[in-house]
């Protein structure tokens, strides 16, 4: 189980900005993170690295946000961390074994810093998990429907990967869930046992249905994108708890008071 990220009290007036080094400056999410930052009396711009930068260009950051690309975001985490600089991991792909190597790398080094990954910065997503994760200990049969714009490079998305891993871990003890015929391909894949299908398409932002069957009912807990505004309040909650995140933190739940047991 992750340990939530307290979010650090605010800087004081007379303390000098936080800077930081954003790395994947131009894709989408990163223009809205370089716009908080940029609009913020707390952070300022030490650097935005886009796909033609050397990651030289993070040294000497006081905090790295990382939305850059799966292919070289634990190369940015491990240049930061190997400096002591605390991240923010905003990109997708860091799948349960991934993190778990982050970990061993943080605990062999001699680095303290903090690494605070978030899969969907959106609340609506991160309780859209949460209350799936409470429900998926209570059906057999659980499956996952995500769709994103058809320009996302990766599938399926980080937010769909980690509600797999939350039910399922929820779910220790019972047994997996029912997913007949999944050796067929269009079952989709599977992650932590259960099925995941990945939609990419032009009108659609961020969308995912987890869809729970029981004996003769069913229950799909749904969210929907539909602006990068959604992921505002998320950013600069974690930008804020970042600041002083202690080795690896996994998901917006744990910057989050969400007032309940986690499942």
């Amino acid at each position: 189980m992750d340990t939530p990220a307290t979010p650090a009290s605010a800087p004081s007036a007379a303390a000098p900005p936080i800077a930081v080094s954003l790395v994947g400056a131009s894709g989408k999410l990163g223009s809205v993170v370089r716009r908080l930052i940029e609009a913020s009396d707390d952070y300022e711009i030490h650097s935005a690295l886009g796909s033609s930068s050397d990651l030289s260009e993070m040294d000497g950051a006081d905090l790295v946000v990382d939305v850059s690309h799966p292919a070289v975001s634990h190369d940015v985490v491990s240049r930061a961390t190997r400096q002591g600089i605390n991240v923010l991991v905003g990109t997708s792909g860091w799948h349960a074994d991934r993190i778990a190597a982050l970990r061993a790398e943080l605990r062999d080094s001699d680095s303290d810093a903090g690494v605070l990954i978030i899969p969907n910065f959106s609340l609506g997503s991160v309780l859209g998990t949460t209350l799936a994760t409470i429900a998926g200990r209570f059906f057999e049969s659980i499956e996952i429907i995500e769709a994103h714009r058809q320009s996302k490079v990766d599938s399926p998305s980080g937010t769909a990967v980690r509600t797999a891993e939350l039910i399922a871990e929820a779910r220790a003890g019972l047994g997996p869930v029912e997913a007949p015929h999944i050796d067929q391909r269009a079952r989709g894949d599977r992650i932590a046992g259960i099925p995941v299908h990945s939609l990419r398409l032009r009108g659609i932002l961020a969308h995912q249905s987890v869809i729970l069957g029981g004996a003769g009912e069913t229950l799909t807990i749904t969210h929907d994108t539909l602006d990068e505004t959604s992921y505002e309040r998320g950013i600069l909650l974690s930008l804020d708890a970042a600041r002083t995140a202690v080795g690896v933190t996994v998901g917006l739940e744990n910057v989050l008071d969400l007032g309940i047991a986690r499942a």
